[in-house]
């Protein structure tokens, strides 16, 4: 392994994370900032409100696939087909790290003033990437909430809770022992979605965050 390759595949993590799906959806489709409007965010929950169900779901796909790519290309150039199964400790943590990269690049994009979306759709194609079972039950978790809530943030709030125990269970189901950098991942992308939620948690105490097909008050 070249020893710039971990390095350079967290600079194309964050790159990657970085492309702002969502505000060139509303730059492009309605010639608006969409990060002026509605929640201010650049995800496709907030396209959804602003510019309309095709474009959110377009923005949606484009950002997990971003999590996804980021950790794939880390798994190919730094362990081969091997891992996920062989992969050595410094291998995970690499590939770990790739991962929160492109999170990071979509919290904090650089083209946009640092200021981008919430990481829920990246996190969840960064999960899909490293272990897609754990992916797949936090997505359920979420359309569970969903439907009983119809309430995009407490849906993510409580997927992302769900996601260290999630991974636990993986761990335990596989036999695989406990492989630290996961776990980390799992800790900390749980902490980083549910404080980007902060505002929203806030809004959910006082009965006031809208359900899907509302309009959000106003700030």
């Amino acid at each position: 392994m070249a020893a710039l390759t971990p390095l350079l595949l967290l600079v194309f993590g964050y790159l990657l994370g970085s492309i702002p799906a969502g505000y060139l959806a509303g730059r492009w489709l309605e010639g608006i900032d969409i990060r002026q409007h509605g929640s201010g965010s650049t995800g496709a929950t907030n396209v959804l409100r602003v510019v309309g169900k095709g474009p959110a779901l377009a923005v949606f796909l484009v950002d997990v696939l971003k999590g996804t790519a980021a950790v794939l290309l880390a798994k190919l150039l730094l362990a081969g087909s091997a891992a996920g199964t062989t992969a050595s400790w410094s291998t995970d943590s690499w590939v770990v790290a790739a991962g929160l990269a492109a999170l990071a690049g979509h919290i904090w994009p650089l083209w946009l003033g640092w200021r981008g979306g919430k990481a829920v759709a990246t996190a969840l194609g960064m999960l899909l990437g490293l272990a897609w079972p754990v992916g797949l039950a936090c997505f359920g978790v979420f359309l569970t909430v969903l439907s009983l809530s119809r309430i995009v943030s407490l849906s993510s709030v409580v997927a992302a809770a769900a996601l260290p125990v999630l991974m636990l269970a993986w761990f335990r189901d596989q036999g695989l022992g406990l492989r630290w950098p996961y776990l980390v991942l799992a800790l900390l992308t749980s902490a980083l979605v549910i404080w980007r939620h902060r505002s929203n948690l806030g809004r959910l105490l006082e009965g006031s965050e809208p359900r899907l097909g509302e309009a959000r008050p106003p700030n």
